[in-house]
């Protein structure tokens, strides 16, 4: 597995990857509030944030220059370049569990090392996501809080976790 910057090509991939509205929020929380998903949202939601530049999407692909994998990483404050944050973190599902997620993480965190100045990286995941969990704990983060979240399908419990590089 390789990390390359995100294309737009890969945005359809990516959303056929979220198969239902809780998947959906699962992985997005109320960025989109739309089901079922299309690659031009994907596309149209990122494109102020790439003209920003602190914004960086990455594709993980595998061997075969197959999309198997794709998150972000932003800056999450204007005036602050110390801490980055995951999101958008996703699997192509057919090979969930096998280790994939761990790996494309240890590169994007090998990804901050070598290219950006932060030295703490965070990301949020849902209560309700356990695989989730443990795959981030596997890769080094640890919980450091819990809030409430207002979701359109009903109050979740979101976990921030973080780790220092």
């Amino acid at each position: 597995m390789i990390l390359r910057t995100y294309k737009k090509d890969d945005a359809p991939i990516i959303a056929k990857w979220i198969r239902t509205e809780e998947e959906l929020f699962k992985w997005s929380a109320d960025r989109f509030n739309k089901f079922p998903l299309t690659g031009n949202d994907i596309n149209e939601n990122y494109a102020p944030q790439l003209a920003a530049g602190r914004f960086f999407p990455l594709t993980a692909v595998d061997e075969d220059e197959n999309v198997v994998g794709h998150f972000i990483i932003r800056y999450p404050r204007e005036d602050d370049d110390r801490s980055v944050r995951f999101g958008f973190v996703i699997i192509n599902p057919e090979i969930r569990g096998k280790g994939c997620g761990r790996e494309m993480l240890r590169l994007g965190i090998e990804y901050v090392k070598n290219n950006l100045s932060a030295k703490r990286i965070d990301l949020g995941v849902f209560e309700n996501n356990p695989n989730a969990k443990r795959c981030y704990e596997a890769t080094g983060f640890k919980e450091n809080s819990i809030r409430e979240c207002s979701l359109p399908i009903g109050e979740w419990k979101c976990i921030d976790m973080e780790m220092f590089i």
